[in-house]
């Protein structure tokens, strides 16, 4: 389980990758990986439409992990696509609104329970950083309609 409670130095070299035919970036924050992208680790209650974003978040593969631990999810707006080549990697493919709307919840929870977690200031900036960055990654393919795709590395 990835929480607040782990090393924090265990994914210092999380990379996580969010790009489209109109734009990429590359999010380097461990604390956007820990916080947001598995903030479904955390024990939260959840809504159901708190839920059903956490499982969007929860749902970006490793892009180097074994293909047999690639799931094959899909839910309305995304599906996992698993590598389809030898030089490919898995990737949750997604409408860029529905992963505005997994990120805009997730950012919500998170700060509704930040005091649980003991953030510090240094991790709130760059998590509302990475964030902003992301969110216009997500606003140019969304003009140009397409979908995006995310995965992780660590």
């Amino acid at each position: 389980m990835i929480g607040p409670d782990r090393d924090p130095l265990d994914l210092d070299l999380v990379h996580v990758n969010v790009a489209s035919p109109a734009g990429a970036y590359t999010v380097g924050s461990a604390s956007f990986f820990r916080y947001i992208l598995r903030l479904g680790e955390l024990g939260l209650p959840l809504s159901i439409a708190d839920q059903e974003a956490v499982d969007v978040l929860a749902a970006v593969p490793h892009a180097l992990g074994p293909e047999e631990e690639v799931p094959f999810l899909s839910g309305p707006g995304w599906r996992v696509v698993p590598a389809q080549g030898e030089l490919d990697w898995p990737v949750l493919e997604a409408t860029p609104e529905r992963l505005r709307s997994a990120f805009e919840r997730a950012h919500s929870l998170l700060w509704m329970h930040a005091a649980r977690f003991a953030l510090s200031a240094r991790e709130i900036v760059a998590i509302e950083q990475e964030l902003d960055e992301v969110y216009g990654v997500l606003l140019r393919a969304a003009a140009a309609g397409v979908a995006v795709n995310i995965s992780y590395v660590a």
